[in-house]
């Protein structure tokens, strides 16, 4: 996990290997596997698993996905809290990547609707996009 001080080009230095690592036993022992990446950061570690599997000759694009749901979870949570909603009622679609500016959450799509103004969307899309750093600040107290 991502650790207090860690920046997302030092998870991924630790975790690139790892992905590596495992794609390759996945190749040579269970090649057919379908394959679900969650190792952040995820939009920089699956490529790396593509490029596994694509040397090893076992590489099947339908099968092999990155999981970004954390993302929604929290975008839910979030939404859910300023609406003054339970989050397993709210719908928020994410779209993009998943670091920082690059998570973007579509809250003009929520379902149901919800009217936040212009003063509430920019920060609620800040925390929503920040959320992996306030967990892992969170964490430092802990």
């Amino acid at each position: 996990p991502r650790k207090p001080g860690m920046t997302r080009d030092d998870l991924f230095k630790t975790n690139a290997g790892i992905v590596r690592a495992v794609c390759e036993g996945v190749a040579q022992h269970c090649p057919k596997a379908q394959v679900h990446v969650i190792t952040n950061p995820v939009n920089s570690t699956v490529p790396i698993a593509a490029e596994v599997f694509k040397k090893a000759g076992t590489f099947d694009p339908a099968k092999l996905m990155g999981v970004t749901n954390l993302d929604v979870m929290r975008a839910r949570a979030f939404v859910g809290a300023k609406a003054g909603v339970p989050p397993e009622s709210v719908d928020v679609p994410v779209v993009g990547g998943h670091a920082g500016e690059t998570i973007l959450p579509l809250l003009s799509q929520c379902s149901p609707a919800f009217s936040f103004t212009p003063e509430e969307v920019g920060p609620l899309t800040k925390r929503i996009q920040n959320a992996g750093t306030e967990v892992v600040e969170a964490k430092a107290g802990a």
